[in-house]
């Protein structure tokens, strides 16, 4: 065979039903295929005659082998489709005509071009027949011979259920069934099968089945509904609730001819949410597949044709029926899809009913493993490395409404825009009305400034979760072209606490999403949720969709305004504290402020410190920067830019720039920038509140010479020190609470004092973080860094300071309020808020060591020790004093709260370690005290002096250092 081989179904009783269905078209195969995909080992197909004459004249075909096929359609009662078994392709089938029976004609509808020509109806039991015939056999492996071939090439012969004539004879079933008769006409004496017809039917007849009863079977004809007048309404009477139904044909893998039972209404249903390759029509009348087009309509096939199944009817745009099919063995959409036959599509993935992000996980499964028409598929970010992909950043500030800068761990900055959304904007003409006017998107765009403020209130200055999805390449703007110019834009998902910002902007209605050609992936990997947010916002008539007037901020510049600020300072002076907004940052301590009461901008220079300035242009030529401007600058950005903050303002300069003190959350911006080393107190702080504090943290600085303290030389005083020996020893006892006992003897304590501080301080904290969680894994832990931690023992949140990062599974923190250690991962880490710093309360755990006694070196005898501390004076509240100083702690002398008994004395006494003697002539009375008590130890023979007093032996069995 040459070329293709062209089946056309023609008006005749047995492809009746395929007019029922109100096709008439040409299916065209690859002759290709016959070869490779034989039905079981016969090549040639049906060599169809290119002629046809009046009457079909009956040639007797040559006895042929049994063949095998797999019923794929029943066109009626006595006819069916088989086809081969897939290799690689869709497989050849042919059409089986029963020998010997007749049955009723099933209904057609009349050409749409002959508009004179009526619809024929049902035949009595021929759609019983069909359908006898179809729950029989869709699906089924049957085995056929061919016993008479016409000069058409229509093929006659027996059909059998199963692989041998040892199973059902379809036609004898039939005639049994009384819903065929037998061809009495052509019946030779000699055919056992012929006369075994006659029996069945003669039989059929007695026992009045089917179509031999009485009345005449009217009773079974359908009233077939082709034409639905308003399918809007039809649709919408469903409810999208499942309706039975058979699916008559397939014309692509996503559009569907379905009869719906039991009512017989014909309609065609386009898969809601998915579109399959298509068979594009030519102006010739041909048809040319798109690429995978037949696989995906076999794959339809194979599993829907005329299966019984239940149709979701979802929606009815433009008179297109959308809906999905469901079938026992699963969902055909989501089946197609992640088998890569189908692509999504958004304008129909809004109205499916089973939940749009399966669909988005099918057609991202099928793009993983690139089958089908993902073949060449190329993800938007397969170029880029995980940490890039997905990472963990602190907002730092929210440019517009589509875009924010943030800070990496690494320290970079880096600006990632929204994905899918378009912010607020305004057309040409209302832009360009008052030309007069400067024009300021944030507050003369409609909604752009309630769309601004909504994102700095939820994300600035926090842990963001971003996602990279796509990278939209830079574009060069041109005289033709009317694109703008824009630079390279990373765009991403930002999420916090689970939230998806895009999508909460969205459904406020301050942003609108982005329309996609269907062939562009570069899209929000939530476009969905962002669409349905989008209908969410516009049913609601919220933000941009509302249909009250746009919000008007008048909002007055005063920067620079002299008169105007002269006008404002008496009435901000008077105001004392003002709640404002860090607009800008123009220098470490020169910023731009929103004072949101007063609805007006200033500038705001910092009082009583003088910070590096930064580079500027000034009349002759550029002005070089003064060393750490930046790093000063950098710091009030981080600490200040976009956050609410509160202003005192004291006075204002000749420009018309307000002078004062900025704070936020408790933190004097100029005390902090002087104790960061990044400014030098101003003498006009002198007759400020806050001078004590700046001179402070200026002389912290200048001792660590950090920073632009870093070159700064003392001028070196001489000093005549007087050494002068205490007379007697001081007793000074203040109640402690011990929290924790080292193996090495030492031990932490907290003042009582101070114990209702901390317990506050704690409750605020953990009430603070509960109500914010810190997201998992986004602090970078540094050796000296403090931080909270989340202790093992209790699952509760403590201060802590890093000690040592061994990995970030291993990190070593203290905890500065109790004195433990623990190793726990980075992701049990997260930054302490600044108003729970050690700024607003000092560590409580103070390190102390026993004063008069020495530590045993021995490990046992210094376990037995620890052990006998831990149960008398541990979590127990004791009196302290500070005995003299030591090497790395104080050495102290405790006493029992109850009784006042010394707890080192008590452990000489017991024998359990030995006396320290010191040689301070203040010190004696307590050295004498301690001596005798180890006398007594030693009389008794306690613990280490059970053998005697072993300081007179070569060896030293508790390792104790002997003093000569």
């Amino acid at each position: 065979m040459h070329g293709t081989v062209c089946f056309r179904y023609s008006v005749c009783s047995q492809l009746s039903s395929l007019f029922l269905l109100g096709f008439n078209r040409t299916v065209t195969l690859d002759s290709r295929l016959l070869t490779y995909f034989p039905l079981n080992g016969v090549s040639n197909f049906v060599d169809m005659a290119s002629s046809v004459s009046a009457q079909a004249q009956a040639n007797p075909a040559p006895v042929a082998a049994l063949q095998r096929g797999i019923v794929k359609m029943v066109l009626s009662g006595c006819a069916i489709i088989v086809r081969g078994q897939p290799r690689g392709g869709p497989p050849p089938e042919r059409q089986i005509n029963l020998s010997n029976i007749r049955t009723g004609v099933l209904a057609r509808r009349a050409p749409q071009s002959q508009p004179d020509q009526k619809d024929t109806p049902d035949e009595p039991y021929a759609f019983q027949a069909r359908e006898f015939l179809r729950k029989m056999l869709i699906g089924k492996e049957v085995c056929f011979t061919v016993e008479v071939k016409t000069a058409l090439g229509r093929e006659y012969g027996m059909v059998y259920l199963g692989r041998d004539t040892t199973g059902e004879n379809i036609a004898e079933s039939l005639v049994n069934e009384g819903l065929a008769t037998v061809r009495r006409e052509g019946i030779r004496g000699n055919n056992p099968d012929q006369a075994r017809l006659c029996d069945l039917e003669d039989q059929a007849k007695a026992s009045k089945k089917g179509m031999w009863t009485e009345g005449g079977g009217t009773n079974t004809v359908r009233d077939l509904k082709y034409i639905i007048e308003n399918p809007r309404n039809f649709v919408d009477s469903m409810h999208q609730k499942p309706v039975n139904a058979v699916i008559e044909h397939v014309r692509d893998g996503s559009v569907v001819r379905a009869l719906l039972l039991p009512d017989y209404y014909l309609v065609t249903v386009m898969l809601s949410g998915v579109k399959c390759p298509t068979f594009k029509r030519e102006a010739d009348g041909t048809e040319s597949p798109e690429p995978f087009a037949a696989e995906a309509k076999f794959f339809t096939e194979s599993r829907l044709l005329q299966r019984d199944v239940q149709i979701i009817l979802e929606s009815c745009p433009n008179q297109v029926i959308l809906g999905t099919v469901l079938h026992p063995n699963g969902n055909i959409t989501e089946l197609l899809l992640k088998e890569g036959f189908a692509r999504c599509v958004d304008w129909s993935m809004a109205v499916y009913t089973q939940g749009a992000e399966k669909l988005r996980a099918g057609e991202k499964s099928a793009k993983e493993r690139k089958v089908r028409i993902w073949k060449d598929y190329v993800a938007p970010t397969a170029n880029m490395d995980q940490k890039d992909r997905q990472f963990v950043a602190k907002v730092m500030q929210v440019v517009n409404a589509d875009a924010v800068v943030v800070k990496l761990n690494s320290g970079e900055y880096k600006t990632i825009h929204l994905s899918s959304i378009r912010p607020p904007r305004i057309e040409g003409e209302e832009k360009n009305k008052d030309k007069d006017k400067r024009f300021r998107p944030i507050y003369d765009i409609p909604y752009m400034f309630e769309a601004r403020e909504f994102m700095r209130k939820k994300i600035i200055g926090k842990k963001v979760n971003v996602t990279v999805d796509y990278i939209r390449a830079a574009t060069s703007s041109s005289e033709t072209s009317t694109i703008p110019a824009f630079a390279e834009r990373t765009c991403a998902t930002v999420t916090i606490g689970g939230i998806n910002i895009a999508e909460a902007l969205i459904s406020k209605g301050f942003a609108t999403v982005i329309r996609y050609r269907q062939d562009d992936d570069q899209r929000s990997s939530h476009y969905d949720e962002l669409l349905a947010a989008e209908a969410r916002a516009i049913k609601n008539g919220k933000g941009l969709h509302s249909k009250k007037e746009v919000p008007i901020h008048r909002v007055a510049d005063i920067s620079g305004e002299t008169q105007k600020a002269k006008q404002f300072l008496p009435f901000l002076q008077r105001a004392g504290r003002s709640e404002a907004v860090v607009e800008y940052v123009f220098s470490g301590s020169r910023l731009k402020l929103y004072m949101p009461k007063e609805t007006c901008l200033i500038t705001f220079l910092l009082a009583g410190i003088e910070c590096p300035r930064g580079s500027r242009n000034m009349p002759g030529g550029m002005q070089v920067a003064e060393p750490f401007s930046d790093e000063a600058m950098a710091f009030t950005k981080e600490l200040v830019l976009q956050r609410e903050v509160e202003v005192e303002v004291e006075s204002m300069d000749k420009a018309g720039n307000f002078i004062g003190w900025l704070h936020i959350e408790g933190v004097n911006l100029s005390v902090a920038l002087v104790e960061n080393a990044l400014s030098k107190v101003h003498f006009t702080a002198e007759r400020s509140s806050y001078y004590k504090t700046l001179v402070s943290g200026e002389e912290a600085s200048r001792l660590r010479k950090d920073k632009i303290w870093a070159n700064y030389e003392e001028k070196k005083v001489e000093e005549v020190v007087h050494v002068t020996e205490e007379k007697e020893r001081t007793a000074n006892y203040r109640a402690v609470y011990v929290t924790e006992i080292t193996d090495t003897m030492h031990f932490y304590t907290q003042d009582v004092e101070t114990g209702t501080q901390l317990e506050n301080l704690m409750e605020t904290m953990r009430a603070e973080i509960a109500a914010q969680p810190p997201v998992e894994g986004s602090y970078a832990a540094r050796r000296g860094d403090y931080c909270i931690a989340n202790f093992s023992a209790d699952g509760e949140w403590y201060r802590a300071r890093v000690e040592k990062v061994q990995s970030p599974a291993k990190v070593h923190v203290f905890y500065i309020d109790y004195g433990n250690r623990e190793i726990v991962p980075s992701t049990r880490l997260a930054v302490i808020p600044p108003a729970f710093s050690t700024r607003t309360l000092a560590a409580q755990a103070t390190e102390y060591t026993f004063a008069y006694i020495q530590v045993p070196q021995d490990e046992d005898a210094r376990a037995d020790v620890v052990d006998s501390l831990v149960r008398d004076i541990q979590n127990t509240q004791c009196l302290l004093n500070v005995e003299h100083s030591g090497v790395t702690c104080p050495h102290v002398t405790l006493q029992f709260a109850d009784s006042k008994d010394d707890v080192g004395l008590s452990l000489v006494k017991e024998g359990m370690v030995m006396v320290d003697v010191r040689k301070e002539k203040h010190l004696q009375k307590m050295v004498t005290e301690y001596l005798n008590g180890q006398e007594s130890a030693k009389t008794a023979r306690l613990n280490i002096w059970r053998y005697g007093d072993f300081r007179d032996d070569d060896a030293d069995e508790f390792g104790y250092k002997l003093k000569k």
